[in-house]
């Protein structure tokens, strides 16, 4: 039914009177604008909304037949919602009274306190800021673009929603219900609000609004204006995301997730099975198309890695609880399964994860709860032994993976938090949130990490800072002439064992130059590293390594250098000498969070290739030791040429010799 634009403005106008009514114009908390008739926009239209909705669903009656009366029609509308049982959501409105004084922490208690004054959280590693009496939705304290795109995600609703439930007390829903309304008036969708609408966050607040609306639903202040508007707001969300679609990349599962939640939260829209029935598609083509048989994610940052697994999860799971799993092949939760295994291969003893790529390793024991929540899901003991450090499941059945399509290979000597854990990456081009790295490893130790990846520090309002966490040369591997090298991986050899596992990999990291590493990892101890360089390239080749923050000491005559801690593991690096070959510290960063980045020792051994014939190989110990250093040597036997097939070595560990070999 479509209304005159005068019956409509007098809608507009009732609204603006019950807005007063309701406590939504209240000089109470900062930045608390009245709302007037100029404020009543297109969200705020009860024909636009009822023009969307399917009146002729079930339990809609009464809202049909009161088109005619638009605030009745709004008041039903919000009536239907209270009662309405038939839609499930993971958060439980009936739960509501079992959450109180159980549901927030004092973090989300603090920063809902905070967003009451409007002093907002964007990007996390930064302060909060107050973004003023009149809330400023662009509000950009820092250069950092990251800080108003965070911002626009509102994460602060969560914590007002969990210090609701959480205390009962009506102040943080009645806020929450200004700034939404507020939120909604000043950010229309167009160029000039684009801040606000990147399709990644547009995904991120379909998801996160449904949980809001569960937990203000019940609130007096949840008035039905409020619900015009949020379901308005949530229509044109969809309406959006269903003209993005980010094929290959983690925003495109955010999106399909986003819509997936609306239009399955809110079935009563007359394109939600559209919506819906889109976003299943998306996913079901995305799983596919990002993440690699082997199960990790196809950008190669174990953070966004296991962010994917909850977007793939939640939608899946929405979608079981209202009893349209079918929707998604069998296949899928299998991958999903697959995706989870990564976190246990490549996870170090103390619950925390490599940061190659735009990743962080984060704070110890933080992949624990994941893999104690999808080993009873999966039924996998091996799940629940790594997440309980060994106190309840079974041991794996393994100790050295080989994720071979992505690139990535991790060995270790157990599975306790003194374990010694190296994993190492070469696979293909991961996009944007990948590093131009391979070859490249992480060395963990005695609960110590030795030789952390650099991390990337920023993404943006830094571009100096992003370049340099970007280069080869700041990674444990080769360059030429300093160079950034390419992607094109290749696996030559895994053969893991009892007490040698061996692996050997190829990158031709340049146009006439292939960089072959060979990682043997000797009687689960100690490491030894062969490095060729292969082709007719000239140049100087180095290769470099990094440790963790802390003091070094090298001896330049022997090549070697090693940590320095005074007690617990240190780790000593060491390259057999060779005429011609020299060893210089270099600038060392390390970045272990967001903003956050401190030098560390770094160091490098280099040989000048001068002729395209001349062979150029280091040979390196990587030795993590507590207490004494132990005393290795090592020789290649024979005269092997560059990129032999065949490789032999004599080693002598405190006096006792043994010889190991591979063959390609």
């Amino acid at each position: 039914m479509v209304m005159s634009r005068s019956f409509s403005k007098c809608f507009c106008e009732s609204l603006f009177i019950l807005c007063l009514a309701s406590g939504l114009t209240r000089p109470v908390y900062a930045g608390e604008a009245e709302l007037n008739q100029n404020n009543i926009d297109n969200h705020h239209d009860i024909n636009k909304l009822l023009s969307c909705l399917n009146l002729n669903a079930p339990g809609l009656e009464k809202v049909k037949s009161s088109v005619d009366d638009p605030q009745l029609a709004a008041k039903e509308l919000l009536a239907y919602y209270r009662a309405r049982d038939f839609v499930k959501h993971p958060v439980d409105r009936q739960a509501k009274p079992e959450m109180l004084g159980k549901c927030a922490s004092m973090n989300d208690i603090s920063e809902a306190e905070n967003a009451m004054k409007h002093i907002f959280v964007g990007q996390p590693a930064y302060p909060p800021h107050f973004c003023g009496e009149d809330i400023n939705w662009n509000s950009r304290p820092v250069p950092d673009m990251e800080w108003v795109w965070q911002l626009n995600r509102m994460g602060f609703w969560q914590s007002m929603s969990l210090a609701y439930w959480h205390t009962n007390d009506e102040k943080y829903a009645k806020e929450w219900c200004f700034q939404f309304v507020d939120w909604t008036k000043k950010n229309p969708l167009d160029k000039e609000h684009d801040y606000a609408w990147r399709s990644i966050e547009a995904g991120i607040r379909g998801h996160s609004w449904t949980i809001l609306f569960q937990r203000f639903l019940d609130s007096p202040s949840f008035t039905p204006e409020v619900l015009v508007a949020f379901l308005n707001c949530c229509h044109e969300h969809a309406s959006y995301l269903m003209t993005k679609y980010s094929k290959g990349s983690n925003w495109g599962l955010m999106e399909a997730d986003g819509l997936a939640f609306i239009a399955i939260t809110f079935p009563e829209f007359q394109d939600s099975k559209k919506w819906r029935d889109e976003a299943i598609m998306r996913l079901n083509t995305e799983i596919n198309n990002q993440v690699y048989s082997d199960g990790h994610q196809r950008e190669l940052a174990i953070g966004y890695h296991s962010g994917c697994i909850g977007w793939f999860t939640r939608s899946f799971d929405l979608a079981k609880m209202n009893g349209q799993a079918n929707a998604f092949p069998e296949s899928y939760n299998k991958k999903i399964e697959k995706m989870c295994e990564v976190l246990m291969k490549l996870g170090f003893p103390d619950g925390t994860t490599p940061q190659f790529g735009d990743s962080w390793t984060g704070t110890p024991g933080h992949i624990w709860e994941s893999l104690r929540n999808w080993a009873q899901l999966y039924h996998r003991d091996d799940f629940l032994y790594v997440a309980t450090e060994g106190k309840e499941g079974k041991k794996p059945d393994a100790t050295a993976f080989a994720l071979e399509k992505s690139g990535f290979y991790s060995m270790r000597s157990g599975w306790d938090k003194n374990s010694i854990c190296l994993v190492l990456k070469c696979g293909p081009d991961g996009g944007g949130h990948c590093q131009p790295d391979n070859g490249t490893f992480e060395l963990y130790a005695g609960g110590r990490h030795l030789m952390p990846d650099a991390g990337s520090y920023i993404y943006s309002g830094d571009p100096k800072n992003r370049e340099w966490f970007r280069q080869t040369k700041v990674h444990q591997t080769l360059t030429l002439d300093g160079k950034n090298s390419t992607f094109s991986p290749k696996l030559l050899l895994w053969k893991p064992g009892t007490d040698l596992d061996i692996l050997v990999v190829e990158n031709k990291s340049y146009q006439n130059l292939t960089h072959r590493r060979a990682l043997l990892f000797v009687d689960k101890k100690f490491f030894v590293i062969i490095d060729e360089a292969m082709g007719d390239a000239t140049g100087p080749v180095d290769i470099h390594f990094q440790l963790g923050p802390g003091s070094v000491v090298s001896d330049y005559k022997n090549f070697s250098a090693c940590t320095n801690f005074h007690d617990g593991w240190n780790v000593l690096v060491q390259s057999m000498k060779q005429k011609g070959m020299n060893m210089k510290d270099e600038e060392g960063q390390v970045s272990f969070l967001y903003t956050k980045k401190e030098p560390r020792p770094a160091f490098s051994y280099g040989l000048q290739k001068n002729t395209k014939e001349q062979e150029t190989r280091f040979i390196t110990i990587v030795v993590p030791y507590n207490e004494s250093q132990p005393r290795i040597k090592v020789r290649l036997t024979g005269k092997p040429k560059i990129g032999s097939s065949h490789m032999e070595l004599k080693i002598v560990t405190n006096g006792i010799s043994k010889k190991i070999s591979y063959d390609l």
